[in-house]
């Protein structure tokens, strides 16, 4: 689906940013640039700025005009940072990342248009698309540089496109492992830790099985309001396992921490 999105840059001044952008776009999966006029192109600058992702700069298609960036597309949507006088439907970045895999998953081809550092789109080229997308910064500083614009809104179309997928993110990842780690231990588990404790005690001399003075009741009554979990539980009989080792004298592996 990413194949059919494509990031559209007008007239850009600096090639840098354009550099930036193409960057932004191989962060993100994308590969298709299209340039509309550009002051600066071919550039080493843009090479340099680019960081890698000269493969995208070398696939880059240059035209003259919007129109002939647009031509194929089923839903081009236009950034914008001010307020217009025709009113217009507006989205925010997430919402056109949502908008861009409906259409790229109907098979229909995307545009993510932005325009000149110094001045963004006209209402002309506003008015070609069919959507509007703003990125909320801080009214006091609203201003962001071409290539953050682009890296922000394509982040969101990854985003999207992984949840798409059913492919996790890296935080559900890490939710998913907390929560398997989070399981607490079944009874059966408990008892097999507290046997091995007791077991343990006795042969680092701790306990004195002839006289145990109520030891284990009371470490089972710590244990049992800890709530432990299973990989607590593996923690703990790993440090039992490595003690009784020690005890014996038998060699044990040292684990990185």
């Amino acid at each position: 689906m990413l194949q059919n999105i494509r990031v559209v840059l007008v007239n850009t001044s600096h090639p840098g940013n354009i550099g930036g952008a193409a960057r932004a776009m191989k962060n993100m999966g994308l590969s298709r640039l299209v340039l509309v006029d550009p002051e600066v192109f071919p550039s080493e600058e843009a090479v340099a700025r680019a960081s890698g992702a000269s493969d995208v700069l070398a696939a880059a298609q240059v035209v003259a005009t919007l129109e002939e960036a647009l031509a194929g597309c089923t839903v081009a949507l236009g950034t914008s940072a001010r307020d217009r006088q025709i009113p217009w439907p507006l989205l925010d970045p997430r919402e056109s990342a949502a908008v861009c895999l409906e259409q790229a998953e109907a098979g229909g081809e995307v545009a993510l248009v932005f325009g000149r550092e110094y001045a963004g789109l006209t209402n002309d080229e506003l008015q070609r698309c069919h959507y509007h997308v703003h990125i909320p910064s801080d009214p006091a500083f609203a201003s962001l540089n071409l290539a953050t614009a682009v890296q922000v809104l394509t982040y969101e179309v990854r985003m999207a496109w992984l949840a798409a997928q059913g492919r996790p993110t890296k935080m559900e990842k890490q939710e998913a492992a907390a929560e398997e780690n989070g399981q607490p231990v079944t009874l059966d588990e408990l008892e097999s830790f507290y046997a091995h404790l007791e077991q343990t005690l006795v042969e680092v001399g701790f306990l004195d099985p002839e006289r145990p003075r109520h030891l284990m009741a009371r470490l089972r009554r710590l244990y049992g309001r800890s709530a432990i979990s299973k990989l607590e539980m593996n923690i703990l009989r790993g440090i039992l396992t490595e003690t009784q080792k020690a005890a014996r004298g038998e060699p044990h592996k040292r684990r990185d921490r």
